[in-house]
């Protein structure tokens, strides 16, 4: 297993949609709470990926893509667009690595990327949440995210039931 990790720009992200809906519908029929609700399918998948591809056309995301044998099987976003205060600050968004292909060290090639983007565009600092207990929110410390705190009943697990979430920050420039 060889795993490309490559930063899409809109035309990409929009011919990637059909990986893309197939990573994020196997994460939220998998539990991950990342704004959706069970059941989901590709379907539900498709025209949130078709905002993001706008906004990888404005300027306002950077998707990037883990490839295996030429097919996304996971990707994560940085918020590059922010309020005139806080141009040195992104949010990375949505790290989804398909259940199939967890395991094999794309999560860490994921964020690496990201935050090197990210440094490169002229973010000094990048903010994320994650549902907290989740399996996702052990990853952030091993990749040297700090830990803010937990903000109680902040969201909602896919399947249903209220849902903790966790701040974490990283410098990166």
């Amino acid at each position: 297993m060889i795993a490309t990790i490559r930063l899409l720009d809109a035309a990409e992200a929009r011919a990637a949609i059909p990986d893309l809906c197939e990573v994020l519908t196997d994460c939220v029929n998998g539990g991950a709470s990342v704004g959706f609700m069970q059941p989901y399918g590709n379907a539900d998948a498709a025209p949130y990926w078709y905002v993001v591809a706008d906004a990888v056309a404005s300027g306002a995301t950077l998707l990037l893509v883990a490839e295996i044998d030429g097919r996304a099987v996971g990707t994560v976003q940085v918020g590059a667009a922010q309020m005139p205060n806080q141009p040195h600050r992104g949010d990375l968004k949505k790290l989804l690595v398909h259940r199939s292909a967890r395991g094999k060290g794309l999560a860490r090639l994921l964020m690496d990327a990201a935050e090197r983007e990210a440094a490169a565009r002229g973010k000094m600092i990048l903010v994320l949440d994650t549902a907290t207990g989740s399996d996702a929110e052990a990853i952030y410390p091993r990749l040297g995210w700090e830990r803010v705190g937990v903000i109680p009943d902040y969201a909602l697990w896919p399947e249903g039931g209220l849902c903790d979430t966790t701040l974490f920050y990283k410098r990166v420039a």
